[in-house]
Order: C-alpha cells, then structure tokens, then sequence
C-alpha cells in the first residue's frame, strides 16, 4: 500500500489542490492520498477564516470526486491550542499503516522551509517527500543540508501549474463573485449554504 498525506489549511479545498493530488497519484502509483486540514499550522500566525469542522466537511465534498482521495482528520486541532505538526500527523499515519509505503505531498516553497520545521530529519525518515514545483520557483536542496541516503526520499514533480490563491480565492468569494470555476459544485454550494468566507 502507498499512502501519501496532503496537508494544509484547505480554506476552501479548491480545483487546484485535487488536480495536484491527482497529479502526484498517478505519476507515483499512489493508493490513498489523505488530505489532512490542519488545525494550528505552527509557521502561519493567521487562524484559518473557516472552522476546522468546516475545512474537514469541505474536504470530504472534494474528495468524493477520486476514489483515492480520502479525508482525514489526522491533524485535528488539539484541545490545548497547541500548534499541529507534521511529523506527528505522519508518525500517527504510519502507526495506523504499518505495513504502508508513506509519502508526504508538499508545494516547492513550503519544502524549501523544511529546517524550520519540527525533526525535519525524522520528518524524512518517516515519509518520502513529493515536492511539487511552481512556475518559476527552482528547487535549491542546499540550504537543506540533506545527507545522501535523505536525497533518495525526495522526488520533485514537475509540470504542475496550478497557482490558484487560497488568499485570492477567499476575497473574491468574500466580493460576491462566481468561483465556480475553482471550486469543486460540492464545495461551492456548502459555502454558499453556511454562509462562509463573507
């Protein structure tokens, strides 16, 4: 089994996030992809505009689109507001899967931040890591310091262009204006039924 963990924010999960996860399915014969909403992301001070029981429902609209896509709570927030992590998330994911290959899906820049993270070197030793590029961002692994054995855990997938703004996303869905065509219908008309993101 080969179970790769997407997280993020997913405020709203749009077009671009299943198009990425579908992507990163097919090129590494993937089984599962688990999108993870994150509770407190420890590197962004701003709280999420949705709540996470938001997030999580959205999430779960977006992924009855792939059979692979599951929607997972994995990194829930935590009862004392403590930030979430993804080392834990992924330490939880291979305890519930012990027998899985697991993979960890992140966008170029976010890895390229990767010693700011908690254990970056356990974060490689529990997952192999897909690092999807973005148009005129170049991956530079040197700042990274990673050892030989840590560089075969890294795969970059290229050809992905998709540069949909959550950020952007939220205003204009705050301006009233049509995102039909960057969300998945299901997403769309339960924002548009809670009232979110006005």
């Amino acid at each position: 089994m080969r179970i790769a963990l997407f997280g993020g924010t997913f405020d709203p999960p749009h077009l671009g996030h299943l198009r990425i996860a579908a992507a990163v399915a097919d090129s590494f014969a993937l089984d599962q992809v688990h999108f993870a909403p994150t509770g407190r992301q420890p590197l962004k001070p701003e709280a999420p505009t949705a709540s996470f029981a938001d997030r999580l429902a959205m999430t779960a609209l977006a992924c009855d689109s792939n059979p692979t896509f599951i929607a997972s709570s994995i990194d829930a927030p935590h009862a004392d507001g403590s930030p979430n992590y993804t080392v834990d998330a992924l330490a939880t994911l291979l305890q519930q899967n012990p027998s899985a290959q697991i993979f960890s899906i992140t966008g170029i820049d976010a890895f390229q931040t990767l010693r700011q993270w908690r254990n970056p070197d356990q974060l490689l030793q529990l997952a192999e890591w897909i690092v999807v590029s973005r148009p005129g961002i170049a991956l530079d692994l040197a700042p990274l310091a990673l050892t030989p054995n840590q560089l075969t855990r890294v795969h970059l997938l290229t050809g992905i262009h998709e540069d949909i703004s959550a950020t952007c996303l939220r205003a204009r869905l705050r301006a009233g204006q049509n995102c039909s065509q960057l969300l998945p219908p299901d997403v769309a008309a339960y924002i548009a039924a809670h009232h979110l993101y006005q």
